[in-house]
């Protein structure tokens, strides 16, 4: 038995079902809309991400960072438990780490003999959720918290996250692209390449003509990035907003070029919370490789 709880929040973008079958407690984030409240759903009710993209046709959802008294409402109930490790959703899309660590301190005075320890992931989406996997192996391997926290500190510089999207008025409206850049792209058909920087912050950076070519731009990083490049043989992640097709399209071209990927490359939906800033359209490819710039 582990002697230790491991638990991370909703954007991890994999399913609850995945996750929970892990033993990996969940924090979950919520949106907005219409004056209305929802929580990020991770797949427990097939109808909420169509729902979702339904009310996205009529306006963008708000969301928020997730605060102290959340946190530490989640952390009391596993410190009842044992001790926790929390890998958080990346700074460089939220604030709500720092909310973590001060709910942390706090909470070291009321269980001083439990351990609580809180790592920003400076990851996002599937890729958040591919350290978080990783950290599951290893504790399912035996490996002591301590021990998988240092490989979290390390190694989440190290998860890549390669996306392009076809439809930009979202990055546009949430400021994370300018209107004019966004504008020429959708004219001239041209996909974006972005990445996540060593900061956890998006960063556009490339374009590529079609779909087609923004895949090949991508699985060419990856044979550049990866670890053993072309021989890669970790795991292989992608998630998308509403165009399965585009994901698994993504897929195939991958797993005829890297041939000694870890089992099937995993094909997961963007959640509610990232795709309230991506909209429809986005597909992103993670996986483990050198240092991110």
């Amino acid at each position: 038995m582990n002697s230790f709880i491991l638990s991370c929040e909703s954007t991890v973008d994999m399913p609850y079902s995945l996750i929970n079958s892990r033993n990996i407690p969940v924090l979950f984030y919520s949106y907005t809309a219409g004056g209305k409240e929802y929580t990020d759903d991770m797949g427990r009710d097939p109808e909420a991400l169509p729902k979702f993209y339904e009310l996205l046709n009529k306006e963008i959802p708000s969301t928020s960072q997730l605060n102290e008294y959340q946190y530490i409402d989640f952390f009391s109930e596993l410190l009842e438990k044992g001790d926790v490790l929390h890998i958080a959703f990346g700074t460089g899309m939220t604030n709500s780490y720092q909310g973590a660590v001060a709910a942390a301190e706090k909470l070291r005075e009321k269980f001083p003999e439990r351990k609580l320890t809180v790592i920003d992931s400076l990851c996002s989406s599937s890729g958040y959720g591919m350290l978080v996997d990783g950290a599951a192996d290893l504790r399912d391997e035996g490996k002591t918290m301590d021990e998988i926290a240092d490989w979290v500190n390390e190694y989440r510089h190290r998860v890549h996250h390669q996306f392009f999207s076809t439809d930009l008025k979202y990055f546009r409206r949430s400021g994370r692209m300018s209107g004019a850049t966004a504008t020429v792209a959708a004219i001239l058909n041209i996909c974006p390449i972005l990445r996540i920087d060593a900061a956890g912050k998006i960063v556009a950076y490339d374009k590529a003509r079609g779909k087609q070519n923004a895949i090949n731009f991508i699985m060419d990083k990856m044979a550049e990035h990866a670890i053993d490049g072309e021989n890669y043989s970790g795991k292989v992640f992608i998630c998308h907003s509403n165009v399965i097709d585009d994901a698994k399209a993504t897929k195939d071209a991958i797993e005829k070029r890297f041939k000694k990927i870890n089992g099937e490359v995993q094909i997961f939906d963007i959640g509610t919370i990232i795709a309230s800033h991506t909209g429809p359209g986005t597909v992103a490819v993670f996986y483990l490789g050198d240092e991110r710039e």
